[in-house]
């Protein structure tokens, strides 16, 4: 792990506050993984990030257990912990995840008008950022985009799950080598899908999203192939 990494995650030892807690550390790393600071297949250090963090070893270990749960870490016996390569398999069962509750959540809408200004702003940032060329940040713009759409619900407990999924979809994101070809497309179908929505077409906003999400799917697994072993 080199040292300007290292320097940077001592910058979020100011995070930690004066209740540092296992909970807060696992947010901390959670982020960094989300971001590709901590790329999928690196091994953890203990006494790196710990002394990076000022936390003791058990609160530390504490957050990769948290982390682990969440299918973001994982534990090989006899040489530490990384951060998870998914599977081909691991990527198709997040999209089907993600189906089940993105258009679950469109489908039991109700009647309209939608309260769409957050969505709306996830499509617009997006658009900003292909604008400066932002790659990185138009694959964030999106993640905000699905997030968003699924708080339409008002259910913190599908929040949750909406966020575990997509930082796990991150780390597929991160291994994929062109970006602008993943995340570009979907501008155009992220603002038909706000339009369909604020004029009351719940049904047919639906429909959009679902084959969004088997494109995206599809797009994603043959790039994300061309990564990895199958044995990944």
């Amino acid at each position: 792990m080199a040292t300007e990494e290292l320097n940077a995650l001592a910058d979020d030892r100011a995070l930690l506050g004066r209740t540092s807690t296992a909970e807060r550390v696992a947010d901390i790393l959670r982020s960094r993984i989300a971001e590709g600071f901590f790329p999928p297949g690196t091994r953890l250090s203990e006494d790196s990030i710990g002394g990076a963090l000022g936390v003791s070893r058990n609160t530390l270990r504490e957050a990769f257990r948290l982390l682990t749960h969440e299918r973001l870490l994982e534990h090989r016996l006899n040489k530490g912990v990384f951060v998870r390569v998914l599977s081909i398999d691991d990527v198709v069962d997040i999209y089907r995840t993600r189906r089940m509750i993105e258009c679950s959540v469109v489908r039991s809408l109700g009647e309209p008008p939608y309260a769409l200004d957050r969505v709306a702003a996830a499509v617009e940032g997006g658009q900003r950022a292909a604008k400066a060329r932002d790659w990185k940040g138009v694959s964030t713009a999106n993640i905000h985009f699905h997030r968003e759409l699924v708080a339409l619900a008002g259910s913190e407990r599908t929040d949750e799950l909406m966020r575990s999924v997509l930082a796990e979809l991150r780390l597929a994101f991160h291994v994929v080598d062109d970006p602008r070809r993943l995340h570009e497309p979907y501008l155009a179908r992220n603002a038909r899908i706000v339009r369909t929505l604020a004029d009351g077409h719940r049904d047919e906003a639906e429909a959009l999203l679902a084959e969004y999400l088997d494109d995206s799917r599809d797009g994603l697994v043959e790039a994300y192939g061309q990564r990895v072993t199958p044995e990944a």
